[in-house]
């Protein structure tokens, strides 16, 4: 469960401190961020869960 908490806040942290501690960002810019963070949390949450999943079955 901690892991998917992470996987779903991971992509706003590092965006809302961007524009906390450098300056605006566009929306384009964030959507990309947002989707690329995304999808590498993804893939780390499957490399690690996968050996757990395939013991279930």
């Amino acid at each position: 469960m901690m892991g998917l908490a992470l996987a779903v806040g991971l992509p706003i942290v590092p965006l809302q401190l961007y524009k906390m501690y450098v300056g605006p960002i566009s929306f384009g810019t964030q959507l990309a961020v947002g989707f690329v963070i995304s999808v590498f949390a993804g893939i780390v949450l499957y490399l690690t869960y996968r050996s757990s999943a395939q013991n279930q079955t």
